[in-house]
């Protein structure tokens, strides 16, 4: 018997969401298929998939795309296993909870976006010559227990020999996206964060990155888009037009400048200007944070449970060949 610490809850939840949102499956006047997807937050890390809505692939491909920002792994998982959303974009660690939660229509992995983290270590002061051994015996605003920003720091912990329960003091009560406020605001010593946040604290001199996950940590397939097995095997159609219309943006991003994609992504981000964007876009970029293709392979998956293992939310290995399809993602690359 599987045991895993999220997978109740992530069921509880389920149990308490009964409702849909209104409006899912309407056709619209264009004659595209109508697709809901729930993003886990909305941030330049994720430039491909805004490149390929701003360029008009999802359109060329027939898709009618609302994209809602869920705002937590937590939440978009509940909106994609409710009908609330049909497609669901987030860490895969989350299929993983579900998988064993004993959900039977259950999430399943079609294309993985990022292959490395998006978030930076931010600190009280500049510090030239960083080493993660500087967090010994200091305060961290860190993310939510189980979720992929706080395994991946905690997995770069325990590459650099520092236990993250003894020997770092990480507060992990603040809700998402509230910790560079909370860190303006005068807590912790450093605290681990995502773009816009860690520029936006860089800016106004409360903060100083020093230190990128992304390229600490080596590559980690953090992100990924999934649907529901039914939702898959009832509109493969759907799911091959979404992920060709991904397999473009991913393109793109491959072959133009972060100039160039800022100004490609800025209406995503209009109350941010393009010059901060493309600075953001340049961290990214040059951290090699996007794949070529969108394929999610075995050896990806073995790393993100042996992630999940340390960090201690999993305890038995789940298979690969259930939560993941790369029939998708295979042939938008090899078609393009």
């Amino acid at each position: 018997m599987f045991l895993l610490k999220k997978a109740g809850a992530f069921c509880a939840v389920l149990a308490l969401c009964i409702t849909t949102m209104a409006g899912c499956g309407t056709a619209k006047e264009s004659g595209n298929t109508p697709v809901v997807l729930n993003e886990v937050a909305h941030s330049v890390f994720y430039a491909p998939m805004y490149v390929a809505i701003e360029e008009g692939y999802f359109e060329e491909e027939g898709i009618d795309l609302t994209l809602v920002t869920g705002f937590g792994a937590d939440k978009t998982m509940t909106a994609v296993l409710t009908g609330e959303a049909d497609i669901g974009f987030m860490g895969s660690e989350t299929t993983v909870y579900t998988y064993v939660g004993g959900a039977q229509d259950y999430v399943v992995n079609f294309a993985q976006l990022t292959q490395r983290a998006g978030n930076f270590l931010v600190s009280r002061e500049p510090i030239s010559g960083f080493k993660w051994e500087m967090l010994k015996g200091k305060d961290v605003l860190g993310g939510r227990a189980g979720g992929m920003p706080q395994m991946v720091f905690e997995y770069i912990l325990r590459k650099n020999n520092i236990d993250p329960a003894t020997d770092v003091n990480i507060d992990q009560s603040i809700d998402f996206g509230s910790t560079a406020a909370a860190f303006s605001g005068g807590q912790g010593d450093f605290t681990v964060e995502f773009e816009p946040h860690a520029t936006a604290l860089e800016s106004k001199g409360d903060g100083y990155v020093v230190a990128s996950l992304g390229e600490d940590s080596g590559y980690v397939p953090y992100t990924s888009f999934s649907a529901k097995k039914s939702f898959m095997e009832e509109n493969p159609e759907v799911i091959s037009a979404f992920t060709r219309a991904l397999q473009k943006g991913m393109d793109y991003v491959a072959a133009h400048t972060p100039e160039e994609i800022a100004k490609v992504i800025a209406p995503q981000f209009a109350d941010t200007d393009v010059t901060t964007i493309t600075t953001i876009v340049s961290r990214y970029y040059a951290q090699d944070t996007w794949k070529e293709d969108l394929i999610f392979t075995e050896d990806a998956f073995s790393l993100l449970q042996n992630i999940l293992k340390d960090a201690g939310e999993l305890d038995v290995n789940v298979p690969y060949e259930d939560l993941v399809n790369i029939d998708f993602a295979k042939e938008a690359f090899e078609n393009r």
